[in-house]
């Protein structure tokens, strides 16, 4: 009797080496299609993700199993952005697989840091809210929240961004070019969702009226599912992923009448929903695309729940009490519009119940105090897209008005102030206090974000509802920012410490001890020595430029924004460059500057201030007198994998924006952790930060949240800053009058007139602060002792700052979920 297939191979859960071999050799053949001889590299990295994926399968399915067996409460979050970079590391290092997986590959001849490098980064996020988004998610499974992660499949993503002569270039990034072997098509997880048309209203013998959208348009949101993965491999959530299909992908009746190209409208329109994150919003199409992705994939998500929820249970009276939804800032705020329309439209609840449970169920985190990123909509561009939602906007703010006046007696400016719809100009839906008024909870990124957020862009909104606003301090994942993209650090601390801190970051406080011993000090400096070594090579092999490990590597990577203020950082190394040529014979610190960063397309001060970070480079690194002492490095299209190079690598982390702007900071948190020390403003998480490693171990410049809002208030002269400034004078007259820009002497002539009108983001009004950190930072530097101990202590003391602590309290104190 013939035996099956089965009893001939290894347990698929066997862990050890050479059963892992046979796993990636099975996939290889049998899923490839590619004899071991001629695979190539990328054949050995989808083999290998293969055999990580199929092992996290099994717990997937026990932890969606155990969700329902036990009538969890799930937790859904929805963010327009999702940046997990490279996947395999992750997995297979949470899983326990790392060196199984390495000495499997070692076996057949492969080098498992070789293939790794090969994936690509998922293009699904542009900064620190999709990476945010990420480090949740994982977080999420490692302490055992039951969640899903719900974004859209961008098939471009945010772009891939090359440097032509200093200029930022946006080409389509193509991630997607050789398939996902990550997910799964859940071809039955399928939706319609609905743009324009109009509502019928609806009088059925005297009974409650019914209002019935009748869309124009209709695509259909189809899931893609990605495991994710949590640490020890215990749990395994899901990211769902909506891609955007048309109901007819073709219009045969006008492709046989010659409309080749018509034919495929809608196929086209649908393919557009999915293709690129933030299109240019600055004409009216690219707004109503916008528009669109974030309905789109909002409706899709709660449709997605319901169903859920109804395949469990009888009825969606209980949804509060099992389901948590968490919006990711503004871009999902309609989710507030259409959970009213889902619950009445469609299951029959009236305004009054399903109001209740809207706001029960739905929580809201605030990211920004920028006007800009509080997104509005032009009224008739909503009215026309979503008619049926607007209503449902329109008949909130009535209630929500009336409730303002007779309730908390609310004069016309705080009634103007909370509305729902800003009449102040082009009437426009305010998506912010949409969410506001549509959430049990709205919660800052740190102390100092949410205090702000209640003295100023929901100041009436806080006095209406007191009890909302809460902090939650983002975090970030320890797997992921330490002992993945730093394993030499993790293994010197595994032997001065012990393993307790790779389960609970907190236990890195054990350290402190060893922060001033000699020998620890030496063996930490080592460490980061050598990934200074890995980041000079990456400068070597993509820009040609050689880099001595030794300078001070000084490095701000962020999305490129004028309260971010690299232009504050570029000013100053102007300033230094000039100091240098002046006075050759002082005892400079060498110093090496990075930027890194992606400008939004449309957005022109920010696309030229990397243009004057490439000119101010190309000059300072051209002149032999300095280049020992200063060099200006710009790195190309940043991304996670790039940050995980940067991060374990720098001496200095620049988190300088203005005060009162960055409402948290996530780079700052991983830097820290690695062993750098910040030089930043009291902004954001950095006040935390400070609170944490202890003001002697960070260097703090400039003014206040508060004095920047003074300042604002009762204006302020930064011509008399400038000209009161001998060094920052100099430096802005170099750069106005064409010392960087040969070719164009008046390029920057309009970008520094502004700190001269205006400065509104208090660039000369912080600079000559700024020089002096960086002096004492200089300071420090020379006493090798003193930097290597502050180092050891930002390391030692960084524990706090976890995703895993920081989702710990929106399960206990905003989801209800015990733990």
């Amino acid at each position: 009797m013939n035996q099956p297939l089965t009893d001939f191979l290894p347990d698929p859960r066997s862990n050890d080496p050479d059963a892992l071999a046979h796993d990636i050799v099975e996939r290889l053949v049998y899923r490839i299609g590619k004899d071991r001889k001629v695979a190539k590299p990328h054949d050995w990295l989808q083999a290998t993700i293969l055999v990580a994926r199929d092992r996290a399968i099994e717990r997937w399915m026990n932890t969606i199993r155990h969700t329902y067996e036990t009538q969890a409460k799930r937790v859904y979050y929805l963010s327009l952005e999702f940046l997990i970079g490279r996947l395999m590391r992750d997995a297979v290092s949470n899983l326990g697989l790392l060196e199984p997986m390495q000495a499997a590959l070692d076996e057949l001849g492969v080098d498992f840091d070789a293939i790794a490098a090969l994936e690509a980064d998922a293009a699904l996020g542009n900064g620190g809210l999709g990476r945010l988004a990420a480090c949740f998610m994982e977080s999420m499974a490692t302490v055992g929240v039951p969640a899903y992660g719900y974004g859209i499949r961008y098939r471009h993503g945010l772009f891939r961004q090359r440097i032509k002569d200093g200029w930022q270039l946006e080409y389509p990034e193509t991630w997607l070019e050789h398939g996902n072997p990550w997910e799964f098509d859940r071809r039955e997880s399928a939706y319609e969702v609905g743009f324009g048309g109009y509502v019928d209203y609806q009088e059925a013998n005297g009974e409650e009226e019914k209002y019935v959208w009748r869309p124009a348009e209709r695509v259909i949101a189809s899931a893609y599912d990605t495991p994710i993965v949590g640490w020890r491999g215990t749990n395994v959530n899901t990211l769902r992923l909506w891609n955007a299909e048309p109901i007819d992908p073709i219009r045969l009746d006008a492709f046989n009448a010659g409309d080749h190209i018509g034919s495929l409208k809608e196929s086209n329109r649908a393919d557009a929903l999915t293709r690129v994150l933030y299109p240019a919003d600055a004409s009216p199409s690219g707004q109503e695309l916008r528009l669109r992705q974030e309905y789109f994939f909002s409706s899709a998500s709660l449709q997605d729940i319901l169903r859920r929820h109804l395949q469990q249970y009888p009825s969606l009276d209980n949804l509060p009490e099992k389901v948590a939804v968490q919006l990711n800032d503004t871009h999902p705020a309609v989710c507030v519009a259409e959970l009213m329309r889902l619950l009445m439209d469609v299951h029959g609840y009236e305004f009054t119940t399903a109001w209740d449970m809207t706001r029960r169920t739905i929580a809201y985190t605030n990211h920004t105090l920028l006007p800009e990123a509080l997104e509005s909509w032009p009224v008739p561009l909503f009215e026309r897209l979503l008619p049926r939602q607007m209503q449902i906007i329109y008949e909130i703010n009535a209630r929500l008005l009336r409730s303002a006046r007779a309730e908390h007696g609310f004069d016309d400016a705080a009634v103007r102030d909370i509305s729902l719809v800003d009449e102040t100009g082009e009437r426009r839906v305010r998506m912010g206090n949409l969410a506001f008024v549509g959430a049990h909870s709205i919660n800052g990124v740190s102390a100092l974000h949410t205090e702000l957020m209640k003295a100023t862009v929901f100041r009436h909104l806080h006095e209406m509802y007191p009890d909302r606003i809460n902090p939650k301090t983002n975090g970030i994942t320890p797997r992921r920012w330490l002992m993945q993209c730093n394993p030499g650090l993790t293994s010197l601390l595994r032997e001065t410490i012990g393993d307790a801190f790779l389960d609970d970051i907190e236990a890195l406080r054990a350290l402190e001890p060893f922060a001033t011993d000699p020998g620890f000090q030496t063996a930490f400096a080592a460490v980061k020595r050598q990934n200074k070594e890995r980041l000079a090579r990456v400068v070597r092999d993509r820009l040609g430029m050689r880099l001595d490990p030794s300078a001070l590597f000084d490095i701000q990577i962020k999305r490129i924004h004028e309260y971010k203020r690299q232009l504050l950082n570029i000013i100053e190394a102007v300033a230094l460059y000039d100091q240098i040529c002046s006075h050759p014979e002082r005892d400079w610190v060498p110093r090496v500057k990075f930027f890194a960063g992606k400008a939004a397309p449309t957005y022109h001060n920010a696309k030229l201030i990397i243009k004057l970070a490439n000119d101010v480079a190309r000059v300072i690194n051209s002149n032999p007198s300095v280049r020992d002492v200063l060099r200006v490095v710009f790195i190309p299209n940043y991304n996670v994998s790039l940050a995980e190079v940067l991060v374990p690598a720098a001496n200095l982390s620049e988190q300088i924006s203005t005060a009162g702007l960055e409402a948290s900071g996530t780079g700052n948190m991983k830097f820290a952790l690695n062993g750098a020390i910040t030089i930043g403003t009291l902004d954001g998480a950095n006040v935390e930060i400070r609170e944490q490693v202890g003001e002697e171990n960070i260097v703090i410049f400039g003014l206040t949240a508060e004095e920047v809002a003074q300042r604002r208030q009762n204006g302020h002269n930064p011509r008399a800053a400038i000209e009161n400034s001998p060094e920052l004078s100099q430096a802005l007259n170099a750069i106005a009058s064409g010392v960087f820009s040969p070719d164009d002497p008046g390029r920057y002539r309009e970008l520094i007139g502004g700190l001269y009108d205006h400065d509104w983001f208090m660039v000369a009004t912080d600079f000559d602060a700024y020089a002096a950190a960086q002096r004492e930072v200089d300071a420090i530097w020379k006493d090798s002792a003193r930097w290597r101990q502050m180092a050891i202590l930002n390391t030692a003391r960084m524990g706090w700052f976890s995703s895993d602590r920081t989702i710990r309290q929106y399960s206990r104190d905003i989801w209800d979920i015990p733990l």
